[in-house]
């Protein structure tokens, strides 16, 4: 953990605050709003006289993301957040009534309502918890056209093994596809260990990165089944070309970018993503879990109850408790009071500390637990 401290230096927001709401919307790390500010400086100075530099941070993005979860930049695609990779992929596929999904109870609504919007087609959807064993998920990935699971649960904090679920998927020609917003950036993912078919993060949770840009991993298997959803100039392979009118889609990811990209986002997540490879998400990962596990043993030693069962193949960064008798709302507007930044959820109290938070200031988070 020491090993990491000279990176905290990259995060002002350590001057202000206890921050341990990366699960919500993080602070920016320093490189983000740096490339972030060059960019709003020189569209004022020079308006988009440096347009090709800009172009670069679009392909610079795809190149760091690829890196981040261990392939191509041609099977990255760049959208405004998670909810539109999902949806992306949802409504892209040719789905026929009787086909079947795998979903699990447990998700956030980005991750349910697309798929649910398909029962409208005809398409089933058998649902099972995050906790069921690996027997029960096989069985029902039997027959299924779909899994889609999150990597880290938003408020149990579970962190699914993706290896062993896309083995599954592969050995019985199911797509399948992860929700990783809450965990991609904190641990690793390799999507041709676990044989993921496509993939949605945002940037503004656990890659450190700005709101309102994220990416989107379909692989080169899959883009061939998923046709896009919104369409547009940029979608087709001769969008340079003002003057063509061919409707040929453009023959990697970014036949799913619609128009003109977010491009200070794109700027901002290029160096957050950048800079979370330079230190090691390797290295970050049990950081990560080892601060989450001081947070649960030390609520449970104030009489909390902690959600869900930590164990160093499920924990992640994300741990919520609650007190019989005392609202979590108040609990966390308490602590916010105490220049300590979680959030209330569901009637838990929801903490999520990201590798540069030091030990000590998960412990004045447990001493001012009432």
């Amino acid at each position: 953990m020491q090993e990491l401290s000279a990176y905290r230096r990259f995060f002002p927001v350590t001057r202000n605050l206890i921050y341990l709401n990366h699960a919500a919307v993080s602070p920016l790390c320093t490189p983000a709003a740096e490339a972030m500010d060059w960019l709003t400086n020189d569209a004022q100075r020079y308006g988009s006289l440096h347009y090709e530099q800009w172009l670069e941070a679009y392909d610079g993005l795809r190149r760091a993301a690829a890196r981040l979860i261990h392939w191509s930049p041609e099977e990255i695609a760049l959208v405004k957040n998670t909810s539109e990779g999902i949806a992306t992929v949802a409504m892209g596929l040719d789905w026929r009534p009787g086909d079947r999904i795998v979903a699990f109870e447990e998700e956030f609504p980005a991750n349910q309502y697309p798929w649910q919007k398909l029962e409208n087609k005809g398409v089933q959807i058998e649902w099972l918890s995050v906790t069921d064993p690996l027997e029960k998920i096989e069985a029902a990935v039997r027959g299924a056209r779909l899994l889609a699971i999150s990597f880290v649960q938003f408020l149990t904090g579970f962190r699914a093994n993706l290896v062993q679920i896309g083995a599954l998927c592969a050995q019985h020609g199911a797509i399948f596809f992860v929700d990783a917003i809450q965990g991609l950036g904190a641990f690793p993912i390799d999507v041709q260990a676990a044989h993921i078919d496509a993939l949605a993060a945002d940037g503004h949770k656990w890659l450190l990165g700005p709101e309102g840009c994220g990416v989107l991993y379909i692989s080169k298997k899959l883009q061939p089944q998923v046709e896009p959803v919104e369409f547009g100039w940029t979608n087709v392979a001769g969008y340079n070309d003002y003057g063509k009118r061919d409707l040929a889609l453009r023959p990697d990811a970014g036949r799913y970018e619609c128009g003109t990209l977010n491009t200070v986002g794109c700027y901002g997540l290029r160096a957050s993503i950048e800079f979370l490879l330079e230190v090691g998400v390797e290295r970050i990962a049990p950081v990560v879990q080892s601060l989450a596990d001081r947070i649960a043993e030390g609520a449970r030693r104030k009489g909390y109850e902690v959600l869900g069962n930590r164990t160093p193949e499920t924990g992640a960064g994300i741990v919520s408790f609650r007190k019989e008798g005392i609202d979590s709302t108040a609990i966390a507007a308490q602590l916010r009071q105490n220049g300590i930044a979680t959030a209330s959820r569901a009637g838990w109290v929801r903490t999520s500390p990201h590798f540069y938070i030091a030990p000590d200031e998960i412990d004045t988070l447990v001493n001012l637990l009432p």
